[in-house]
């Protein structure tokens, strides 16, 4: 575990309606989530939590922070507020600072259009669930963050928007069909924000969870046949997260085992807290 000059501070995403309805299924918070995960590698006593969507802007002592972490959020950039551009500011100010930053999901899209780049609408609706056969770039191939990591590999998704242009700044580092800017290393002013469309922090059971809160949209959309559907998925990812080694359910769902795999899910973050934080700033070993 590592020690670090200052504490991380984890952005929670979700505006109050949207954590309200995460409740309302079972899912855990994001900030939560975030902080559990980044608890794997760093004293949770050195994690602050901060929401970022409440009515009132919130109070944040930059002095304070080594690095950054954004959550998942269900504000969209394709309906921009005042609440999204506070987002955008914020995270412009902590380039500026020279803060290091990474984030899931609204992440990237924050990432790149706070240093120039354009989120909308995905055109084939949301990924949702699994996304399939991520692909590593060659920029990805040999980027810090991906130290360890299989050039092609699955992640947890749920977004309807994606990043549509990127910043001069950014380096794309892996896509899939589906969406095709997952991960982005951004650097802007005298920052750097390390970026991923994917959850690395999410497990089967928040899928399963999310699954619910979404079930509308997603029956809409055709990715599920009705509600029933809905349930026989998210009680099979529960069952899963129970038992991680059933092969009939990871079998029907094209489950493999990395993705089942915690400290594969979250290469990610534990090379960007050792490559910014470690004694070294050479890329960390694989575990």
């Amino acid at each position: 575990m590592i020690k670090l000059p200052k504490k991380l501070l984890v952005i929670e995403g979700y505006d109050p309606a949207g954590m309200a309805k995460l409740e309302e299924f079972g899912a855990t918070r994001a900030s939560v989530l975030y902080k559990r995960m980044l608890g794997k590698y760093v004293d949770q006593r050195q994690i602050d939590v901060s929401e970022m969507s409440g009515t009132e802007p919130p109070e944040i002592d930059m002095d304070q922070y080594a690095g950054i972490c954004w959550t998942g959020s269900n504000l969209f950039f394709s309906e921009t507020d005042h609440v999204v551009q506070r987002h955008i500011e914020w995270c412009q100010k902590f380039f500026e600072a020279g803060i290091p930053q990474i984030g899931s999901c609204w992440g990237v899209q924050l990432a790149a259009v706070a240093a120039g780049g354009k989120c909308a609408s995905n055109p084939k609706g949301r990924e949702f669930g699994i996304g399939r056969k991520i692909m590593l770039t060659e920029a990805g191939r040999s980027h810090s963050m991906y130290a360890g990591k299989n050039s092609v590999f699955d992640g947890f998704e749920s977004h309807a928007d994606i990043v549509t242009e990127l910043p001069e700044g950014a380096t794309l580092l892996a896509g899939n069909i589906f969406t095709p800017v997952q991960a982005l290393d951004v650097k802007y002013i005298n920052g750097t924000f390390w970026a991923f469309q994917y959850h690395p922090e999410y497990d089967f059971s928040e899928i399963a969870a999310l699954a619910l809160v979404r079930q509308d949209g997603l029956i809409e959309q055709g990715s599920f046949k009705d509600r029933s559907a809905v349930v026989e998925f998210a009680e099979e990812m529960n069952a899963l997260q129970i038992d991680p080694l059933r092969l009939d359910i990871k079998w029907k769902w094209g489950i493999d085992n990395n993705l089942a795999d915690p400290e594969f899910r979250t290469r990610e973050v534990k090379n960007w807290v050792h490559y910014f934080f470690g004694a070294t700033s050479s890329p960390p070993p694989a575990s």
